[in-house]
Parts: structure tokens; sequence; C-alpha cells
């Protein structure tokens, strides 16, 4: 079902455990798939979501997740290319929200120059997208769980999911990053930090905490030894994603 709405805004699984004790979460609701085109009169800018929610009621208040996809070079459509764990967490329970970022009209993600200096526009309209939706799911959803936020993102997705608590902080629980590359991760102990690495693709110098970084604000950071870093996605085989989405399960539940 395609919605079109113009807001004027003023602003299947089994136990894995990576770090100490196994969680383990059988629930299980059947879910329906919303996409919705926000529009934000303040930046002149539409934001299409994919809604992913349980269609029975979820015991408690219910956990927001928000996805961010990783570059599809404008194409379009990439907020659906992570069904496999969109609609697993919507199934366990959560209510998942996944943001189109890019636009045809937008310009293409720079290849040259320093990623970090370069690219940071992109990130911080992504960013700029996060708040804007969070902010309209409080005026539409106020029953949501919004002191529970997690956001995930893959690649450039996970980049400007990196950036969100540096720039808007106080407003998400956890951030879980898919092999961001060029953002640095928060180090804070105001956020909880997860994220997966890939085996074949390297993070630029300081995006990951060192050692002694990961220890102080409890960080956890795993390499999937069996992932490549184009295998995030909907690309990902049986295992990959099985193995990708106990992860994110045990993190959310951490």
């Amino acid at each position: 079902m395609i919605k079109i709405l113009y807001i004027f805004a003023i602003g299947l699984l089994t136990s894995y455990s990576t770090f100490g004790k196994s969680v383990e979460d059988k629930s299980h609701y059947e879910f329906r798939l919303d996409t919705l085109k926000l529009y934000d009169q303040s930046r002149q800018r539409e934001i299409p979501i994919a809604i992913y929610k349980p269609t029975s009621k979820v015991s408690g208040k219910q956990k927001i997740v928000i996805f961010s996809h990783g570059y599809g070079q404008n194409k379009g459509g990439d907020y659906l290319a992570y069904s496999y764990l969109t609609e697993f967490l919507a199934i366990k329970g959560f209510f998942v929200v996944s943001i189109q970022h890019e636009l045809a009209t937008d310009s293409l993600l720079p290849l040259t120059g320093n990623p970090q200096v370069v690219r940071r526009p992109f990130w911080e309209r992504g960013a700029d997208n996060i708040l804007f939706v969070i902010n309209e799911l409080k005026r539409t959803n106020p029953d949501l769980d919004f002191k529970h936020i997690s956001l995930i993102g893959h690649s450039n997705g996970g980049d400007m999911t990196a950036l969100f608590p540096q720039k808007y902080p106080n407003i998400v629980e956890k951030i879980i990053t898919l092999d961001n590359r060029r953002m640095a991760l928060p180090k804070s102990k105001k956020v909880k930090v997860y994220s997966l690495r890939s085996s074949d693709q390297p993070a630029d110098e300081g995006v990951l905490p060192t050692e002694k970084e990961t220890k102080k604000y409890k960080m956890k950071i795993v390499k999937l030894a069996n992932t490549t870093h184009n295998e995030m996605d909907d690309n990902a085989n049986d295992d990959q994603r099985k193995e990708i989405q106990n992860y994110t399960l045990n993190f959310l539940n951490d």
C-alpha cells in the first residue's frame, strides 16, 4: 500500500551469542509492510520510508529500529533491499522503519577526495532524515517506546548511523553498523555501540575504536569471517543472513 503524506515539519532463529551468555527470543509475530512518502517542508525534501510492523499487539511498549541502506547510486528502492533483516526484526516484535536516503535528483556520492570530508554532507543529510522520521513517529505513533530507539545502517548508511548520536545526542539508545568504513564510531557512554565487520574491506584509520576504547565504552565489534561487504544486503546467502540476524537480535536484546 502506497500513501503520500505531506508533513510540514517543525523541525526460524537459533540462540547465538558473541559476547557472553546467549540471548534467545522466541517471539514470533505476523507483520505487514507499508510504504509512505514523508515530506520535510523545512528542507523541501521527500523522504520515502518502509514501515515493517507486527499486525498483533506486542507485549509492552514497542521498541523502534530505524534502518539506513548502503549507497545505491540514486537508483531508488534501496530501503527495501535488506528485507531479510527488516522483516526478521518485525517478526520479532520491533517497529522497523527503513529510510530511502537517496533520491534520483540528488548528486552522486563522491568517489574521489577525502571521503571523511567530501561525503560528510551526505551523512549529515542522512542524520537529518533520521531525526525527521523519529519526530514524525512521535506525532503519528506516540505509544511507541521512544526511550529505546536503535539505529542500524550498512556501509554509507552505517556512516550516517555513526554520525547521528554525535550530531543529535541523547535521542537513540543503540547503534549497530554493518561495515561502516568512513565515519568514526562514537566514543560515548551515552549510546551503546555495536558493529559487524566484513571479511574483505578494512575501515579507514580512526573509524574503529582501539582495544582500550572498546573496553572503556563497552563497545562490541565483531568480524564476520565468511561475509564480504557487499553480501550484507539481500545478496547474503542463508547462512550469512542467519548469522547477521542472530548477532543483530542479540545486540538489540543486550
